[in-house]
């Protein structure tokens, strides 16, 4: 007995899904819309989150919809699949539903939106002031060129092209002395050096002459 009225609790259980099951990841605008508690912003905002995000794969997934809480979660729960069919109930039940408290989803559809609005705005004043900041960049840069191609005049403009000429020669011209200089530089401190190593030998040698001839003398001397 406890069996049958098992299987029969379960059937039941499996008819109230069917006829009221609505999957969040295929269901259209009104489809969501006969959710309790689901009105048009948040039914929109259901399709947007999951074109975006991809299909949701549980209850915490649909969480993070804006302007779906914990409260809205309590209510839909029961109707809402993640898979199979959207199977909705009559068009009476549904707007029966839909009243459930539709002040309250009002006042929150509404606070979504405007907070959405403000962020666009925002975002679109951003833009906006970074696009006039660009062109006035580029409209000073245009001045600036257009000011000093005004303000030199033919015969100028070719003696500071002559002058910037002749400036570069003179560098390379300078850099190459500098070089052949300090090549001499190093020549002659090498020349110096061996020349001062030479003489530090010939002292050496010079010095070390008559401790030799002394050494030689010492040799010399008769043994008594």
């Amino acid at each position: 007995m406890k069996k049958i009225i098992a299987i029969v609790t379960a059937f039941f259980a499996s008819i109230s899904i069917a006829f009221a099951a609505v999957n969040v990841n295929t269901a259209t605008k009104e489809e969501l819309k006969s959710l309790n508690g689901i009105g048009e912003v948040k039914a929109q905002a259901i399709i947007d989150y999951r074109t975006k995000n991809g299909p949701f794969k549980s209850m915490a997934d649909l969480d993070k919809v804006p302007g779906i809480g914990e409260g809205i979660l309590k209510k839909v729960e029961k109707d809402v699949s993640m898979s199979g069919k959207t199977v909705v109930t009559t068009p009476a039940a549904a707007k029966a539903e839909a009243k459930v408290d539709v002040k309250a989803d009002a006042k929150v559809d509404a606070k979504a939106a405007s907070a959405a609005a403000a962020k666009t705005d925002a975002k679109s004043d951003m833009k906006k002031d970074a696009a006039v900041a660009k062109k006035d960049e580029k409209v000073v840069a245009a001045d600036a060129k257009k000011a000093d191609s005004k303000e030199m005049t033919p015969a100028e403009k070719k003696a500071a092209k002559a002058a910037e000429k002749k400036a570069r020669a003179a560098a390379i011209k300078q850099e190459k002395a500098d070089k052949v200089a300090k090549a001499e530089e190093e020549k002659k401190a090498k020349a110096d050096k061996a020349k001062a190593d030479k003489e530090s030998k010939a002292d050496k040698a010079k010095a070390d002459k008559p401790a030799k001839k002394d050494d030689a003398k010492k040799d010399d001397t008769p043994k008594k």
